[in-house]
């Protein structure tokens, strides 16, 4: 069995992006993974540890985990069976059925599926994969921030790093890498899209809440709860992260703008993190002193997403821009 399942992505400078914070842009490219998302790397790094005799994996997911525990499962020649909730796309039923992996849409969000995936666990004798809420998976999601510190090298460190945020699993996995790599101090900002912003929530109120419904359209970041340990690292003094909130439409706006300038298709829970540049939020966390000027270069992780295609996206517009 290969060491690991996940690619080193390339990491490549964006003209458009730099132009427009006057920094230089550095894209981590987790849009190439084989699955098209940054979770294979932890899901692949659980698996190793946890999966490696079992009857079965079992993962609940909007898209990106399911199809990382499917492609990791084939790998190592393990059933899976992936809960998806309805709001998922009819391209990722295929995309997961074409990895061998057997379908299940239980509920409206990814919490409904979630609860599905737990009973099966229980009653057919499965692994459980969690999306976003392990200390594996941050782990595995950790070594993002290894390659980027190998790839820089040791004079240049990032100014800020830019991630979307769904149930977490990203940001833990992130704030672990700067530790690892001596870069506790570099800002994170946090970007979610208004109605999946169960982080933000957390962190206006304190504590942990529950979202009442996921109302975005990025249905990817669709968890109602964020993991406690993300919710933590927040309220830590140590730890610089701010959290943003861009709309539908922003991220939209950025997912185009994105396919426009950089060839690339990612969907619209990348498109929070890409809205950062885009929309100018950037620029004014530098204007409120919370993001320093100037700024040392700016690492945007572009999780990917393998829930979009031409079609998908046509659907976005309709939906967003009515």
């Amino acid at each position: 069995m290969s060491e690991h399942f996940h690619l080193n992505t390339p990491l490549l400078e964006s003209a458009g992006m730099s132009k427009r914070v006057g920094t230089t842009v550095y894209l981590k490219m987790e849009s190439s993974q084989p699955t098209g998302s940054f979770k294979i790397r932890g899901i692949g790094h659980l698996c190793q540890q946890l999966a490696t005799k079992s009857k079965g994996v079992t993962c609940a997911s909007g898209g990106s985990a399911g199809l990382a525990a499917s492609f990791v499962a084939r790998k190592m020649c393990l059933p899976a069976t992936i809960v998806i909730p309805t709001s998922s796309p009819q391209l990722v039923v295929q995309k997961l059925q074409d990895q061998g992996a057997t379908v299940k849409i239980t509920g409206k969000v990814w919490d409904d599926a979630n609860t599905e995936a737990l009973r099966l666990t229980e009653i057919e004798g499965l692994t459980y994969i969690p999306a976003f809420d392990h200390p594996l998976l941050w782990q595995g999601h950790a070594s993002v921030i290894t390659e980027v510190a190998a790839s820089l090298g040791p004079t240049v460190k990032p100014g800020a790093v830019v991630l979307s945020v769904g149930g977490g699993g990203l940001l833990c996995g992130v704030v672990q890498g700067l530790i690892q790599a001596g870069w506790a101090d570099v800002p994170i900002v946090a970007v979610e899209t208004v109605g999946a912003d169960c982080f933000n929530a957390a962190v206006k109120a304190g504590k942990v809440v529950t979202l009442d419904d996921i109302t975005s359209e990025a249905k990817c970041l669709g968890s109602k709860t964020v993991c406690t340990k993300a919710f933590e690292y927040s309220q830590s003094s140590e730890l610089n992260i701010i959290s943003e909130v861009v709309t539908d439409l922003q991220a939209l706006h950025a997912v185009e703008t994105f396919l426009d300038e950089e060839r690339v298709l990612v969907q619209l829970a990348c498109g929070a993190a890409l809205a950062a540049v885009y929309s100018g939020v950037i620029l004014r966390l530098q204007e409120e002193g919370r993001l320093p000027t100037p700024l040392r270069p700016l690492l945007v992780i572009v999780c990917g997403g393998c829930g979009i295609d031409m079609k998908q996206l046509a659907k976005l517009r309709e939906k967003i821009h009515t």
